[in-house]
């Protein structure tokens, strides 16, 4: 059954560009660049991926691109300009003449405004997205989500990707109020949701399936194999554990669906979202 990674990342490492990986996660202070990325799919049956901005620059869009075009296991590129800068349509208009270019994301987890996601100069730049045909990744943690259901209620025609279902607190075994907040945002048609991101909420070290089924199970219930899509989030997922191993889990989760509906939730739902 084909596979597309929908969630992964590429950098050349340096301390002043990613310093957001900490002490704790010095095994990722390296190059991660696409050879490396093949490996880990052909080991583990996936056929192709979705590269994701890990910074916020324009120039690291341009560079994802580049890559992408001459890869072509590589199938789209989401990646970032300044939604609040109300030029942003210069780049946005350049970006989208590249037919890998699909969409775009901010890093709204770390803005220290927990409603950042409902600005009237962010959600400006959110409306010019249609022009393109682009789509937006929410990248939040669970405490955002009340915000973010706000946020997509002001633009029911684009299409939106949750990621890493909303960060949930895996670690602590704390289900409400994500859980209700998840089911509540599935009622918008609009967006789609990436299994994705779970291991590093976890315990890194001690986590085990059973930790994470309900978590799986929520999103599963909430989204369905209508509007679920598979994600890696290598190279982070790697302090918690294997590219191959996640893959295989979220294989066993959506193994009491039907065959059709598994190939909805390993691929196509990825073509369908993101115009693959």
């Amino acid at each position: 059954m084909p596979i597309i990674d929908t969630h992964h990342h590429f950098w050349k490492y340096s301390e002043k560009e990613y310093g957001w990986l900490n002490d704790n996660m010095k095994a990722l202070r390296r190059d991660f660049l696409p050879e490396d990325l093949y490996k880990e799919m052909r080991a583990a049956g996936v056929d192709g991926a979705v590269s994701v901005q890990a910074r916020q620059t324009v120039e690291e869009s341009d560079w994802l691109l580049g890559m992408a075009e001459k890869n072509d296991f590589l199938k789209g590129v989401v990646g970032w300009v300044d939604l609040r800068n109300k030029g942003v349509d210069k780049d946005l208009e350049r970006l989208a003449k590249h037919k890998k270019f699909k969409g775009v994301r901010h890093v709204i987890q770390d803005e220290p405004d927990n409603n950042f996601i409902l600005g009237a100069a962010f959600n400006e730049g959110i409306n010019k997205l249609l022009k393109y045909d682009l789509r937006y990744d929410i990248l939040i943690y669970e405490k955002h989500l009340k915000p973010s259901i706000a946020f997509v209620d002001k633009h029911p025609k684009q299409i939106f990707i949750l990621d890493h279902i909303a960060k949930p607190r895996i670690k602590e075994r704390i289900l409400s109020p994500w859980r209700e907040n998840m089911m509540d945002l599935a009622k918008r048609q609009n967006v789609y949701c990436k299994i994705s991101g779970m291991v590093t909420e976890a315990d890194w070290k001690k986590w085990s399936a059973a930790d994470l089924a309900p978590y799986f199970d929520t999103a599963l219930q909430a989204f369905g194999p209508r509007r679920l899509m598979l994600g890696s989030d290598w190279p982070v997922m790697l302090v918690a554990g294997k590219y191959k191993q996640w893959v295989d889990l979220v294989k066993q989760a959506v193994s009491r669906y039907s065959a059709a509906e598994q190939a909805q939730i390993l691929q196509k739902n990825a073509i369908a979202a993101y115009k693959l």
